[in-house]
């Protein structure tokens, strides 16, 4: 039964106060969404029974197939608080319901985008580990986005079940391993924190952390159990949280607290004797079928059971008893509601982190207040498929004002730039609805603080944009995502049938909107490429196309292939020059490569070409060792303008060089993303102008001139100065049982892999083993390793860097050499290598 109708929602929405916006995060099957069904259970949308195996989020029929999460999935859910405890714990509030609006969202590696997107529109996170695990690669990179977005962090311990049900731990090992996986968060914390945002650290005494087992719907905090001995006792429910975690040891013969443990026997850890043992008590005697001692402890816990209930047996009796004596709900609402910033409050520190504009004009003010009379500021993070077939929801934020059914807004998407009408339009919204899962319900008009789906916004949104109201035309649009990994694994798709085409481009285009991550293009060959994470992540991608964007109709999938990047290893052997097919100007170049570090820093967006010149010189002068004056005279980066390689002028005296400027900018666009080995990208190469001899006439210098002669200019100097190919790498995990080990190694020898961590994890006879991987060499991996494992090894692959390939492409039959003549071929390029002399000129 639902407890709340969509008007009382609605109403709800205008309490900026008693709003929270969360997303549930974590490693692949750590149990996030097993975890959210507790949630929506206690708000009436499911059963209780059946809370933990439902898994609600996954609303997809792959997702519960494959019981991983593909797509994050939003839920807007309103819960009752007891008036007393809020007026303890001094909440700003305007009534005692809550409105929680929760997205759960993917652990795979794979789908990190589709984390990103959940984060971006959220303002407090609930951090899901497993208490045997502990934290894991994937817990690390989920955590290091959110607090990049500046989002506060929750976390939860779970999967305690195991803890009593298979690992049988004791008290004292239970604490040190629960310990331990808090302090490891904690690190990553500290490590990524953002000095605006204060102390985010998570502590079990301070009730940011809470222990639970998802499937079995309990949970519990130290203040449930602190507020039970309180009364108990007589203690301030405070001094009693202090004491429940930590070195306290309580002895009950002398009834006093001590902070070592002292010799008597009967002194124990206040944790294990407070919270740990009675809950293995129930738990055990539940397990045993010793009934007569089992009715007598609940009577004391206050646990009541239906008469059916008590003829439960085994694991379902104690699932029973422990939802009632205590539901997960419970916990998890008293972190969100106390220990989660309200959008009001997040706001406030987050703004200037999402407005490009300046942090001054109204716009960055609405955002910052929350004022929902203030101007409309909207970010819409993904395109959420509808129930018939290519139509999709716009599905986002709104940050400031108020989004309403049949209003005229802006849509500012990720190219546009203020003042000019380059990727602008100005449309009606047809619908604003509500996410409940697997459903929407349509609303009025949604206020600031919440998150909307809107219809009829899906021609013109491809992946995500900023709407603003029709009027608002000095609105900067809000700061695009970065995503913490890249697509670096493509194919090339056609359809079996050729009259199939006009469909096939026409599901590229849906699918393109579908993910946040994905890129569909067209080669000039006329091949349809889609670029994905992962081999996972081009799975699903190639199903949804086929089934949901393609009717079913056919389609051939051609061999995974790999981006490379081209670069080079040491300064051009000598100045090459070119000249432009007139003869009459002359341009003299060489190619560098770049420091240790300054592409990532480049990639990271520390260096960009919007940074003003000074900061940049000051940055690089100290990071990198440069020239502070070389800095103002960066010309450029490319490809795109912001990729990682840089064109700088080193010249003296030279006349009209600033006319050719844009001349030169262009061809080096051009030149870097279509580079001389195989046309991929050229990464981590600066291009230093020595000298230019230009001719009078303005006439005979024009782009026509230029542009052909510095492209030609830059493929010399970068084939005189040692060229290499790169090669993506990927950083794999894997977790192990010992005896796995010898499979694992020969595998990845097999593979070009390289081990560089192998750690066991205390207490477990599992071992955590980090590797790096080719991402050429990785397609297939998972199974090669399963089966030599006899599937023992669960491995999660994430993009990490690029790795300069030692053979030299230049000479034949190396290894890099193949490479560049494979994609030659399938680019339908000459195959044959790049000759110096068709881009070098002699004087």
């Amino acid at each position: 039964m639902v407890k709340y109708t969509i008007e009382e929602l609605r109403a709800l929405m205008d309490k900026t106060n008693n709003i929270r916006n969360m997303s549930v995060i974590a490693h692949v099957d750590h149990g996030k969404s097993t975890l959210t069904d507790s949630l929506v259970a206690a708000a009436g949308i499911i059963a209780t029974e059946s809370a933990g195996d439902m898994r609600l989020t996954d609303t997809r029929q792959d997702e519960q197939d494959r019981c991983i999460t593909i797509k994050s999935t939003g839920i807007s859910l309103a819960y009752e608080m007891d008036e007393a405890e809020l007026d303890a714990k001094k909440v700003v509030r305007d009534g005692t319901t809550y409105l929680i609006n929760c997205i759960d969202s993917p652990g795979h590696v794979d789908f990190s985008s589709e984390v990103t997107a959940a984060l971006r529109i959220t303002d407090g996170a609930l951090v899901v580990v497993d208490c045997v695990e502990g934290v894991c690669v994937q817990t690390e990179t989920v955590l290091r986005q959110a607090l990049g977005e500046r989002i506060k962090p929750v976390l939860t311990v779970n999967k305690l079940d195991r803890c009593f049900l298979e690992l049988m731990l004791a008290g004292e090992e239970a604490y040190t391993n629960f310990n331990r996986v808090i302090e490891n968060a904690n690190v990553i914390i500290a490590t990524y924190a953002d000095d605006k945002m204060g102390d985010n650290q998570v502590y079990p005494e301070k009730g940011t952390v809470c222990f639970s087992a998802g499937l079995h719907g309990w949970a519990f905090t130290l203040t449930v159990f602190a507020k039970m001995y309180g009364k108990k006792f007589g203690v301030a429910e405070a001094k009693m949280m202090e004491k429940l975690w930590g070195d306290n040891f309580f002895d009950p013969a002398t009834k006093k607290w001590t902070k070592k443990q002292t010799a008597s026997k009967t002194c124990k850890r206040g944790f294990v004797q407070f919270v740990y043992d009675p809950i293995k008590a129930v738990i055990e005697k539940a397990m045993n079928e010793e009934f007569d001692t089992l009715w007598k402890m609940l009577d004391k816990l206050n646990v009541s059971l239906k008469s059916d209930e008590k003829e439960l047996r085994g694991k379902p009796l104690m699932k029973r008893i422990m939802q009632n004596w205590l539901p997960a709900h419970v916990a998890l609402l008293e972190m969100m509601v106390y220990h989660l910033p309200s959008p009001r409050v997040a706001q406030g520190y987050r703004f200037d982190n999402l407005y490009e504009g300046p942090e001054d004009d109204q716009y960055a003010t609405a955002i910052k207040n929350c004022d929902q009379d203030g101007p409309l500021m909207l970010y819409v993070s993904k395109m959420i498929p509808a129930q018939d077939k290519g139509r999709f929801y716009a599905f986002g934020r709104v940050f400031a004002g108020k989004v309403s059914t049949g209003l005229k807004v802006r849509i500012m998407g990720p190219n546009y730039v203020p003042g000019q009408k380059k990727d602008l339009y100005v449309k009606n919204i047809q619908r604003t609805v509500l996410c409940m899962g697997r459903r929407q319900d349509a609303v009025e008009s949604v206020p600031c603080g919440n998150t909307v789906a809107m219809v009829g916004l899906d021609t013109y949104i491809v992946k995500n944009a900023t709407l603003t109201g029709e009027k608002d035309v000095d609105a900067h649009p809000i700061k695009a995502m970065k995503f913490s990994v890249s697509p670096v694994v493509r194919v090339a798709v056609e359809p079996k049938v050729a009259s199939d085409l006009p469909k096939l481009v026409e599901g590229l285009k849906r699918l393109s909107k579908s993910d946040p991550m994905v890129i569909c293009s067209i080669e000039e060959t006329g091949e349809h490429i889609i670029a994905g994470a992962g081999e996972l992540h081009l799975e699903i991608c190639l199903k949804d196309l086929q089934e949901d964007f393609m009717g079913g109709a056919p389609i051939r999938v051609s061999e995974p292939v790999v981006s490379f990047r081209e670069t080079v290893s040491e300064t051009s052997s000598r100045t090459v020059m070119s000249k432009s097919p007139n003869k009459h100007n002359r341009i003299y170049l060489q190619a560098v490569p770049m420091e240790e570090g300054l592409p990532e820093a480049v990639d990271e967006g520390l260096v960009t070409p919007r940074d003003d010149p000074k900061a940049r010189g000051r940055f690089l002068a100290e990071k990198f060792e440069w020239d502070k004056d070389l800095s103002k005279k960066i010309w450029c980066f490319g490809p795109e303008t912001t990729g990682p390689n840089m064109f700088i002028d080193m010249c003296k005296g030279v006349q009209y060089l600033n006319e050719i400027k844009d001349s030169c900018v262009a061809a080096m666009q051009w030149a870097t993303k279509e580079g001389p080995l195989c046309d991929e990208n050229m990464r981590g190469v600066k291009f230093e102008v020595h000298d230019v001899v230009l001719h009078t006439d303005a006439i005979h210098r024009g782009g026509g001139q230029i542009i052909p002669t510095c492209r030609r200019a830059i493929f010399a100097a970068f084939l005189t100065a040692r060229p290499r190919m790169m090669e993506p790498v990927f950083l794999v995990e894997i977790q192990s049982p010992e005896n796995a080990l010898s499979g694992i190694y020969s595998v990845l020898n097999m593979k070009r892999g390289q081990v560089f961590e192998e750690m066991q994890r205390p207490g477990t006879p599992m071992y955590n083993i980090k590797a790096y991987l080719p991402v050429l060499e990785s397609f297939g991996f998972t199974n090669t390793l399963r089966a030599a494992t006899s599937g023992q090894a669960f491995p999660q692959c994430v993009f990490d860097h690029w790795e300069i390939m030692e053979a030299d492409p230049l000479t034949v039959d190396s290894m890099t050499y193949k490479i560049i003549m494979d994609a030659r071929k399938r680019k339908g390029l000459k195959i044959e290598l790049p000759v110096l002399s068709e881009y070098e000129d002699k004087l």
